[in-house]
C-alpha cells in the first residue's frame, strides 16, 4: 500500500486515538476505530493510545504505537530492548509472565468462539501452566548468517523483511548456546570462511543451528551451508573442540536449492545427542523434531499419560509420532503402541529410541496417518487409545475421518495450534465430547501455546 491508501476513510500514517480490547493470535493489541478492527504491534488489553496506521488489508489495519495515553499495569520492561517486537519469539516480552499464561487460555476460548464446535461454551479450558523461569529456557537455536556492516553476524530476520538483526544476546535462549553461537561468528570472521550472499546466492555458510542435552549439558553445532565444500574445515573443527569443549557433535546440512532435500554430513562425533525424559533416553539428531525446552516437556508427557489414563493391556496409537516420546513413555503400560509418522527420519529415530530403552512392544511405520489406521482397520486392529500431535496445520480431513471411522474409546489431542484445534473440533465433536483442555506454556515471551485435550466418546455416537 502506498501513503494515499484508503480504506473506510482511514489513511496510512493517519493518527487517532485507540483503546486496546484485547489481544490477537498473534500478541498484538486490538480496538476498533470506526467500526473498523484495528491490529497495534505492542499494545495491551485497556491501554489508551495514539495509533499510526501502517498498512491497510480489506477487512482490518495494522497501526503501530504513536504514543502510549494509558499504560497497562500488566506492561513490563522487555529484557530485549534493543530487538524486542523486531523478531520472531519477542512478541510478548512487554507483558508480565502471569498476564502471558491467562493470554494464552484467552486465546484458545477465542479460536472456540470463531469456530463454534458443539457445546463449546461448557468447555473446561484449564489454566496455563506456567515455565518457573521463563527466560534462557530453550535449548535450540538456528541464526541466520550473513555479513553486516562487514562483519560476520548471526542472528534473526527483521520481521517482515530478510534484514539480519545480528544478536548478540537473546534472552529466551540458553547461555551455553549463545556462547557457541558467538565464539563461532568470531572464528568465521577469523578465518574468512565465505559467508552466503542471498542476492547473488553465493558464499557457503547459510546459517547455524546448535542444540544442547538438558541432561548432559553438551551441545551440537550444525552448519548450515549452500554447498558440500566448507572452506578452513579442518582448523574451524579443531578449533571448536579445543575452546568448546561441550560441543561433541558438529554437523553440516547441505541446503541446495537443486537437491530435493538437506545433505546431512557429520563433520565430528556422532550425529546424535542424549537427552533424557520419563526416565527413557532420547537420541536427539539435528533433523529430530523435539520441543524446545526438555524440563516442560516432560511436564507435557506426563498431561499426555494422565489424559490417556491408559489400562494394562491396552493398545495405544501415536499419529505423528515424531521420535516417539510420548509413546515410549507408556509403552510399560500398553499391550504394544504404533506409531505412525510421514517423515523417514522420524520413525528412523523412534525405532533408535526404542531399541535403546530396550522396549519391545512398538512398532513404528512411516505413511500419512489416515492411510496406516485405514490400513490397519481393514486388518482388524483399532486401538483402545489414541494419541494426535499433528503439525499447526491440524488434522486433514482425510484423518479426521478415518478417527470417526475408528472411534477408540480414549483419544487425546496436543495441539500446538489453537486455530486449527478449534476448526478440527468442529468435525471431531459428531463423535467426541471434550472433557477438557489443558494448555502449558513450552515458549514463554512468544504468542506460541501448547494444548492437551482429552475426549471422552458419545455415548450414543
Amino acid at each position: 500500500m502506498t501513503e494515499t491508501t484508503y480504506f473506510h476513510d482511514i489513511q496510512v500514517g493517519q493518527r487517532f486515538p485507540l483503546t486496546v480490547k484485547r489481544l490477537g493470535i498473534n500478541g498484538e493489541g486490538i480496538g476498533y476505530y470506526k467500526r473498523t478492527i484495528v491490529f497495534v504491534t505492542g499494545a495491551l488489553p485497556d491501554e489508551v493510545i495514539v495509533a499510526e496506521v501502517t498498512a491497510i488489508a480489506p477487512k482490518f489495519v495494522n497501526a503501530k504505537i504513536h504514543s502510549l495515553r494509558e499504560k497497562s499495569a500488566q506492561r513490563v520492561a522487555p529484557r530485549d530492548p534493543d530487538y524486542y517486537g523486531q523478531i520472531a519469539d519477542t512478541e510478548l516480552e512487554h507483558l508480565s509472565y502471569p498476564a502471558q499464561l491467562a493470554f494464552k487460555v484467552d486465546v484458545i476460548r477465542q479460536a472456540l468462539e470463531k469456530f463454534k464446535p458443539r457445546d463449546y461454551q461448557q468447555y473446561d479450558l484449564r489454566p496455563t501452566i506456567k515455565l518457573e523461569t521463563p527466560y534462557e529456557y530453550r535449548y535450540q537455536a538456528k541464526f541466520q548468517v550473513r555479513k553486516v556492516n562487514d562483519h560476520v553476524a548471526a542472528g534473526l530476520f527483521r520481521e517482515p523483511s530478510h534484514e539480519l538483526i545480528d544478536l548478540t544476546n537473546f534472552n529466551i535462549q540458553r547461555p551455553a548456546t549463545m556462547q557457541a553461537i558467538r565464539y563461532t561468528v568470531q572464528l568465521l570472521e577469523e578465518l574468512a570462511v565465505p559467508i552466503y550472499d542471498e542476492q547473488q546466492n553465493s558464499g557457503i555458510i547459510k546459517a547455524m543451528a546448535v542444540r544442547e542435552s538438558f541432561s548432559t549439558g553438551h551441545l551440537q553445532l550444525t552448519f548450515i551451508t549452500n554447498s558440500r565444500k566448507l572452506p578452513h574445515k579442518r582448523e574451524l573443527l579443531s578449533r571448536i573442540q579445543a575452546d568448546l569443549p561441550q560441543v561433541t557433535s558438529i554437523m553440516q546440512n547441505v541446503d541446495q536449492k537443486q537437491l530435493a532435500a538437506m545433505e546431512n554430513l557429520i563433520l565430528f562425533g556422532n550425529d546424535y545427542l542424549t537427552e533424557t525424559s520419563a526416565n527413557l533416553a532420547y537420541r536427539v539428531s539435528a533433523l529430530t523434531l523435539l520441543p524446545t525446552n526438555p524440563p516442560q516437556t516432560e511436564k507435557l508427557i506426563a498431561l499426555v499419560q494422565t489424559a490417556l489414563q491408559l489400562a494394562p493391556h491396552e493398545s495405544l496409537v501415536d499419529a505423528y509420532c515424531g521420535s516417539g516420546i510420548f509413546g515410549l513413555a507408556l509403552a510399560h503400560i500398553a499391550s504394544e503402541v504404533r506409531g505412525i509418522d510421514p517423515l523417514p527420519n522420524a520413525i528412523n529415530t523412534a525405532q533408535q529410541n526404542a531399541a535403546l530403552n530396550q522396549i519391545e512392544n512398538t512398532h513404528y511405520q512411516v505413511g500419512k496417518p489416515e492411510t496406516i489406521l485405514t490400513e490397519w482397520a481393514a486388518a482388524d486392529f483399532t486401538p483402545d487409545a489414541l494419541l494426535v500431535t499433528p503439525p499447526r496445520t491440524g488434522l486433514d480431513q482425510p484423518l479426521l475421518h478415518a478417527i470417526l471411522a475408528s472411534r477408540p474409546q480414549k483419544f487425546v489431542y496436543v495441539s500446538c495450534n489453537p486455530a486449527t484445534l478449534a476448526r478440527d473440533l468442529v468435525t471431531l465433536s459428531e463423535a467426541y465430547s471434550v472433557d477438557y483442555i489443558q494448555s502449558i506454556d513450552l515458549n514463554p515471551q512468544t504468542a506460541q501455546i501448547t494444548a492437551v485435550v482429552r475426549f471422552k466418546k458419545n455415548k450414543l455416537y
